[in-house]
């Protein structure tokens, strides 16, 4: 087992009325410290007292500068939120419109689905050669005509029988 050692320190204790009182020994960097805080707070002091008059003797010029740029900013926040509100009105009445030309198109296809299935050509077929004595043209009937090759025409006469 080894032993370890332990330094101790021998202090003696006076009782009575000699006891003396300790002084502590001066710690240099506390005060430097110290003296540090104390003169930043005195250069701060003296920025505030320099800022507190300079504030102090705002002149006309500048009350009104600041006047007409409050008021510059008080337009300009006035005319967004009006256009803002305009842009947001007409987003609503787009898509309300939007919408009812999308029922519109619903409807249009709806009815042209019935006309559609309500026609029946067989019938018709059958009701106008039987009903009303129509035919099929006949080979002698069809006239057949040309067109040069211009984008249109103009028909001046009437289209001559055969």
């Amino acid at each position: 087992m080894e032993k370890t050692r332990r330094n101790y320190r021998t202090q003696t204790y006076i009782d009575g009325n000699t006891v003396r009182k300790l002084e502590a020994a001066p710690d240099y960097r506390r005060e430097q410290e110290e003296k540090q805080r104390e003169e930043i707070r005195q250069r701060n002091r003296r920025m505030a007292q320099k800022n507190q008059e300079k504030s102090a003797h705002m002149d006309l010029g500048y009350v009104a500068f600041l006047s007409v740029s409050l008021l510059v900013m008080c337009v300009a926040a006035v005319l967004y939120i009006r256009l803002q509100s305009g842009i947001t009105t007409h987003l609503k009445t787009i898509s309300a419109l939007e919408s009812q030309v999308a029922e519109l198109k619903a409807d249009n296809d709806a009815a042209e689905k019935r006309i559609e299935t309500a026609v029946d050509l067989a019938t018709i077929k059958d009701i106008a050669m039987n009903q009303l004595g129509m035919s099929y043209a006949g080979p002698d009937q069809i006239i057949h005509y040309t067109v040069d090759k211009e984008d249109y025409m103009n028909q001046f006469e009437d289209i001559p029988n055969k």
